[in-house]
Order: C-alpha cells, then sequence, then structure tokens
C-alpha cells in the first residue's frame, strides 16, 4: 500500500495539468512572518490599537501613508533580509518536470520568481513589493532598500507624490489579470491541485481545490496545521514544506513512470 507522499508522488506523474498553490507558510521557512496562526502578523492588533488590516489597507495609505508605509516598511524590510529557500526551488523544479504545472501564490516576496519558477506560469494574486510606483505620476521606483532606509512614506523624485508597491492592500481588488489568467486555467481543469502553506482563508485559494474534488481529480495539502481544507484533499501531509517538499521531490524522480495503482 502506497504512503501518502507516495500518492501524491504518483499523481503527479500520472498528471498532465497541475496547480500549486502556495502560502505564507512556505516563506516562513525563509524568515518571513506567516499572517495567521501561531504567530501570525494578523493576529492582534498594531502600537496604535488597530487591526493590522486596517493599518495594511487602501484607504489607510490615502489617509495616513506614514502609519500604513510603517507595516509595509517591515513586511519589505523582512523581503529583503530573506532568500528562497528549498521549498521554492522544489517547485520551480516540478514546473520544469511538467510543462502544464501552474503556481498561484499569495505571498508578495518574489521568492517564486527568484527560485527559478517562470513567469508565464506564476500567478502571483496578491501582488508583489517591488518596483515601487508613484501614485501621482507613476514614475517608478526599483530601489526598495533605499526606499526603505530614507524617511516615510518614501515620496517620488519627479513630483514628491507617496510612493506605493504593486500589492493587494486590505479593502482593494484582486488584480485583474491575475485573475482573469486564473480562472482561464481553471476553466481548462486541473488533474492535480496541491495547496501549500497556506490557511485558505480566501475562496479563490478553495475553489480550484473544490472545483477539482468535484471533477475527479487529486487533490493535496501541505501544512503544519489542518485547515478547512484538510478533511476534503485526497492526502493531507502535515509538515513544513522545506521538509515535505524534497522528500516529495524524491519520490518523483524515483517513479517517473504513471502507473495505474494510485
Amino acid at each position: 500500500m502506497l504512503s501518502d507522499i507516495e500518492q501524491l508522488a504518483r499523481a503527479f506523474n500520472c498528471a498532465e495539468r497541475v496547480l500549486i498553490i502556495t502560502g505564507a507558510g512556505l516563506s516562513a521557512d525563509s524568515g518571513l512572518p506567516t499572517y495567521r496562526g501561531v504567530g501570525g502578523l494578523y493576529n492582534g492588533n498594531t502600537s496604535e490599537g488597530l487591526p493590522i488590516e486596517a493599518a495594511l489597507s487602501g484607504p489607510m495609505l490615502q489617509r495616513d501613508p506614514a502609519l500604513c508605509w510603517k507595516y509595509l516598511a517591515e513586511l519589505g524590510r523582512a523581503c529583503l533580509g530573506a532568500h528562497a529557500n528549498a521549498g521554492h526551488r522544489v517547485i520551480a523544479e516540478l514546473q520544469r518536470l511538467k510543462p502544464q504545472c501552474w503556481l498561484l501564490t499569495q505571498n508578495i516576496d518574489g521568492f517564486h520568481r527568484a527560485a527559478g519558477s517562470p513567469d508565464e506560469r506564476l500567478i502571483e494574486i496578491h501582488g508583489q513589493l517591488a518596483p515601487l510606483y508613484c501614485q501621482s505620476c507613476g514614475q517608478l521606483e526599483h530601489d526598495l532598500a533605499a526606499c526603505l532606509e530614507a524617511q516615510l512614506p518614501p515620496r517620488c523624485r519627479q513630483c514628491a507624490g507617496v510612493l506605493r508597491p504593486p500589492v493587494v492592500l486590505f479593502e482593494e481588488m484582486l488584480p485583474e489579470k491575475a485573475l482573469d489568467s486564473l480562472y482561464q486555467q481553471i476553466g481548462q481543469g486541473f488533474d492535480l491541485v496541491l495547496t501549500i502553506g497556506t490557511s485558505a482563508s480566501f475562496p479563490y485559494i478553495v475553489e480550484p481545490v473544490l472545483r477539482a474534488r468535484a471533477a475527479g481529480s487529486f487533490t493535496a495539502e501541505i501544512n503544519p496545521a489542518r485547515t478547512e481544507l484538510s478533511a476534503t484533499v485526497d492526502v493531507y501531509l502535515p509538515g513544513k514544506a522545506l521538509d515535505v517538499l524534497p522528500e516529495l521531490l524524491g519520490h518523483i524522480s524515483g517513479d517517473r513512470i504513471c502507473k495505474s495503482t494510485l
């Protein structure tokens, strides 16, 4: 009888179209904070007594850009001080092995791209931290590190307008291009959907898994803690992505032939 990780490896080898969904838990192994759960960034209030969702919101960026940037800068410094880990690199290798392996990430750190995931099959649903752009004139600023070292909020060199990153803040709409790409791919169906390190708090994360289950496709989750998806997937693998993914790749590399005994 196959173990859970062997079942997932066999399903990957047999699949043609794959969707991998990643959340903050993957980058936590690089030293970045998670958003919810143990030690999560969003578990409590800020020093100003505000929910972090209010501090990191689109309306706050307009009303009090210095306060919003106080917490954007925390994320920015954490990302600049960390690097892609083995989990990111395994995912890039899985995409190399499968030309129709897509990656949907909630993370804004850019680590997937740095690890080698191809731009054309990477959907950054919450955007990314750089380059910054001016909200007044649109001028781009590529030196995020220099902006974070200067007085906050960072200002445009051309017009002195407030800069912002191309991320989705709370109370803002998701990027239309990313959504269109996601639902175009969901419409084509996936043979395997794998979630990694996400609390699965958003409908656009849960929906691909539920659609795959309804279509009879294989679904799996890698996460230290159980989520609302854990009971619905075919395989739940408890543990850190940094530990589980290299082991998974070992099974995939060692069994590249699709067999019918899933």
